[in-house]
């Protein structure tokens, strides 16, 4: 019957992936062959057609707008308030006459100086005297290294001054043409006006200062020369001001009125070669043919089923958990086929940019955090061959596309709150943006480079929907993720905030169970997070009785030593049941409840079972067991063995690490022995790596502590009491 063959997983799976499969079908196919135009470029019209309606000329109207925009640029550049001061051209000025200066200077110290004549007062040094030779051959270094054309007089003056005159002409030539070229606009016309007012501003740069002034017989030939070494750098300093000039060109194309293609108007007509304009205005005005493309349908088809099996094949190979499990595949499912939507809706826009906008990282991420990141990584190329079907196979848009997916799963691989998300969106329109710059440079599509901040965006809206969808799908498909998992982790969540007040010692009990089970769980590739926050809340049934569990006892007195040994044991055991029913009422995730129902298995309570036997009374074993059931994953089976490992260690009296080791291993394997870890996936292998972790975090918190000295100890108090306080 239907109903029988309904109950077969099998048959459910076939159907479920069926329905995904023809919705994704479906999206494709609704509007997304592209139209047949009745007339392509290069053809030859065979009949006159006319506007039906008034539109933009959109080819024509942009060519204007780019011819009015160079116009106006070229014509702004005979505007001299359209141009700056290149700072470079001071700087070029200043290294010349640098090397100039230091040139001079290692000249100078092998030229032979003038004696004064007996008698005479020297006042700054002798005066050097340069020979012919030497003069030549500084200008022709000079000409060789700056450019520069310095003539023999200004060479003299510079190898013939005392060292009072060089160093106010290096101080004079440099300072001038420094503020010159730094300060003042000059353009090629402006040169001889500046040239004749160095030579008239050059005494006050000579004389000012801070050095001793120029002895008189050398002031004129030292004024000469910094007119000449000012003259000699002097270079039009303006280039165009880039912003004014695209402000201009923008300014330009806007006041542009866009030619119009007025109803009625014939666009083509009969034995007219269609061209890029024509083809352009016929498919604005809407007059292209609809024909029916059953090759494409038919390829459509074939490639989406081509990338179904893909997914089923690794599912089969890797994920067979998600096979197994109907709300994974209908999550699955669910996310291929929203992010297909999202594609053929912006598809829909006629905007050559939109190809950039497809957001599949978004469901990259979505399936890293709730599902597995190598899965997300297959979805991601699948979407990449549909965003290739959309986008009439452009390269660029399939490389953006996913570039962006695969950053998405390696951003959000590690997340320990909800605003990772957004940094996981920021580090995927990083990667969009500099996807779409390298395929740029290296098409040399400069088109497509002016399209680059659309991967910024991209990756941001991912990260918003990413941080919308996740709250609801996680409580649609019962999912708990990391990051579902940290929020229930933080202590002022109502469960644990009660077990912190109401049951402190077992708080505090849990959380070094938690420690134990995170650190060992990582040590055989379990979930370390999963097994840290189940171990927080793996006793939270004991809040209905706390006072009848011995580590929230304060008095020495124990309640059950008045009770009857059954009836201890049934208290004990209904914490389990007690734990389910609050965790049920606060909605804490099934796999938190699995924590709760499995952290005893089947174990025997042995302690009243034992007293028991010891009042000679006639007992059934499974009477003093927990209900169970055993552990089923890696991670209840660690919290299993963490909480029996802590509360034996915590009952040592002196906790030695050799005892501690002796003592886990002997619990471990008296739960193997026992069964209760028969049905997790433990190996015994993986159960000698979770001793060693049981033992070095058991080991940092027992400890053994140095004695503080009695004396010591009273002069730290006194310190406390009479030292400065802050």
């Amino acid at each position: 019957t239907i109903g029988g063959l309904w109950k077969k997983d099998t048959v459910r799976h076939w159907v479920l992936a069926s329905i995904v499969y023809l919705t994704l079908v479906g999206i494709l196919l609704a509007n997304l062959i592209p139209d047949r135009a009745e007339l392509r470029v290069g053809q030859v019209a065979k009949r006159d057609i006319a506007a039906p309606k008034t539109i933009i000329n959109k080819y024509q109207t942009e060519q204007l707008k780019q011819e009015q925009a160079e116009i106006a640029a070229q014509q702004a550049l005979q505007n001299p308030e359209n141009y700056v001061i290149d700072p470079k051209v001071a700087t070029a000025a200043r290294e010349k006459l640098g090397l100039v200066f230091d040139r001079a200077r290692q000249l100078r110290s092998s030229v032979e100086p003038v004696n004064p004549p007996e008698g005479a007062e020297v006042e700054s040094g002798p005066v050097l005297a340069p020979t012919a030779g030497q003069i030549a051959g500084f200008q022709e270094e000079i000409q060789s290294e700056t450019a520069l054309a310095i003539d023999r007089p200004t060479i003299r003056v510079l190898l013939s001054s005392s060292y009072q005159g060089f160093e106010r002409l290096e101080q004079a030539a440099v300072t001038m043409a420094d503020e010159l070229l730094g300060t003042v606009k000059i353009g090629q016309e402006d040169l001889p006006q500046i040239v004749q007012r160095v030579s008239e501003q050059v005494d006050g740069y000579l004389v000012g200062g801070e050095l001793e002034a120029v002895p008189q017989a050398e002031y004129e030939p030292l004024t000469n020369a910094v007119a000449s070494l000012v003259d000699s750098v002097l270079r039009p300093n303006l280039i165009p001001d880039e912003s004014k000039l695209q402000d201009i060109r923008n300014a330009a194309a806007a006041a542009v009125e866009p030619v119009m293609v007025l109803q009625g108007e014939i666009v083509v007509r009969r034995g007219d070669v269609i061209t890029r304009e024509k083809a352009q205005i016929l498919k604005d005005l809407g007059l292209q043919r609809r024909q029916t493309d059953y090759l494409a349908m038919v390829g459509i088809a074939g490639v989406v089923l081509l990338a179904s099996v893909f997914i089923g094949v690794y599912l089969w190979q890797h994920q067979r958990e998600v096979i197994a499990n109907e709300g994974l595949m209908a999550l699955l499912g669910l996310l291929l086929i929203i992010s297909v939507f999202l594609i053929k809706i912006l598809s829909l826009i006629t905007w050559e940019g939109v190809g950039y906008l497809v957001p599949i990282s978004f469901a990259a991420m979505l399936i890293t955090l709730l599902l597995d990141s190598r899965l997300a990584i297959m979805v991601v190329v699948v979407l990449g061959f549909i965003v290739g079907i959309v986008t009439g196979f452009q390269l660029t848009t399939v490389a953006t596309a996913i570039a962006g997916g695969i950053a998405g799963v390696f951003s959000v691989g590690r997340v320990s709150q909800r605003s990772d998300v957004t940094r996981a969106g920021f580090i995927v329109g990083a990667t969009n943006f500099f996807t779409i710059v390298s395929m740029a440079l290296a098409t040399n599509n400069i088109f497509i480079l002016r399209h680059s901040y659309l991967g910024m965006i991209n990756g941001i809206f991912s990260a918003i929907l990413t941080i919308g969808l996740l709250p609801y799908l996680e409580s649609l498909f019962g999912i708990t993720s990391s990051i579902k998992l940290l929020e229930l982790s933080n202590p002022n969540r109502p469960l644990l905030r009660r077990l912190l007040l109401e049951a402190p010692g077992t708080y505090h009990h849990s959380i070094i169970v938690g420690n134990l089970a995170e650190t060992a769980s990582e040590a055989v590739g379990g979930d370390g997070l999963l097994a840290r926050v189940g171990a927080n809340y793996h006793d939270i049934g004991k809040l209905k009785r706390p006072y009848l569990f011995i580590e929230n006892q304060i008095s020495a007195e124990n309640p059950h030593d008045k009770l009857s040994p059954s009836l201890s044991t049934l208290i004990i055991t209904s914490h389990v049941k007690d734990g389910l029913e609050l965790a049920k009422q606060y909605k804490l995730p099934p796999a938190l409840l699995d924590f709760i129902a499995q952290h005893h298995g089947e174990d025997l309570v042995k302690f009243f079972h034992h007293k028991a036997h010891e009042a000679g009374l006639e007992v059934d074993e499974n009477d003093f067991r927990y209900p169970g059931p055993k552990p089923q994953t890696k991670e209840t089976a660690i919290v299993m063995l963490a909480d029996s490992v802590e509360a034996a260690v915590r009952s040592l009296s002196r906790p030695t690490p050799g005892r501690i080791e002796g003592l886990v291993r002997k619990i471990i394997k008296t739960r193997l022995g026992d069964g209760q870890l028969d049905e997790s996936s433990l190996t015994l292998k993986d159960l000698d790596k979770i001793a060693h972790a049981f033992v070095q975090v058991l080991g940092g918190i027992f400890h053994t502590r140095v004695e503080y000295p009695e004396s010591a100890l009273r002069e730290e108090l006194v310190k406390g009491q009479t030292g400065p306080r802050g």
